[in-house]
């Protein structure tokens, strides 16, 4: 992932797109490319260095020259797989919010038992998610029998049944209760 936005940042400088524009018509050297783009040799070893970084030029010695030339096959990526190639960040992220979770978890129930319900939407969610898996899919529940497996978690069954309600983690149809999928 770095690679790819390190490679995006170069070519988000309109001086450095010139002059890969100009180095796909033929390979040249800094002095040439400066005259033709109107910039010093400074400036354009420069951009040159920075588009050398990510792999957009090689260089190669010629005679008294250093020539620039396009790395075609780097040039040639698509954009999706430059942007596929940050799926293992997807996956860094991921494993991130399992921790996060299983804190939350440790951090409101001892014992299977909820402590406290959280005030913070997100904590509460999660206690919600870890909940509602005492319910199984495609099996009906009435009240008393939902009163019954939340208050094996909290004393307060009414919230949390309510919040599970609103939540959309189960569905209420005339005081017959299922959990959603």
């Amino acid at each position: 992932m770095e690679d790819a936005i390190k490679l995006f940042k170069a070519l988000s400088d309109a001086s450095r797109v010139r002059i890969i524009n100009s180095l796909i018509d033929a390979p040249k050297y800094v002095e040439l490319l400066a005259e033709r783009l109107e910039l010093t040799p400074s400036t354009v070893s420069f951009h040159l260095k920075k588009l050398e970084d990510v792999g957009l030029v090689t260089k190669h010695k010629d005679q008294y020259y250093i020539i620039y030339e396009i790395c075609n096959e780097t040039l040639n990526q698509t954009l999706e797989n430059l942007v596929k190639s940050t799926n293992s960040h997807v996956a860094i992220e991921d494993a991130r919010e399992q921790e996060y979770r299983q804190k939350v978890i440790d951090t409101f129930f001892k014992f299977e038992k909820l402590k406290s319900i959280p005030v913070q939407r997100k904590k509460r969610m999660i206690i919600l998610e870890k909940m509602v898996e005492a319910f199984k899919f495609d099996e009906i529940y009435t009240e008393k029998e939902v009163n019954i497996i939340i208050a094996d978690f909290h004393d307060d069954f009414a919230t949390l049944r309510r919040e599970l309600i609103n939540e959309k983690l189960m569905k209420r149809d005339n005081g017959i209760y299922q959990r959603i999928k």
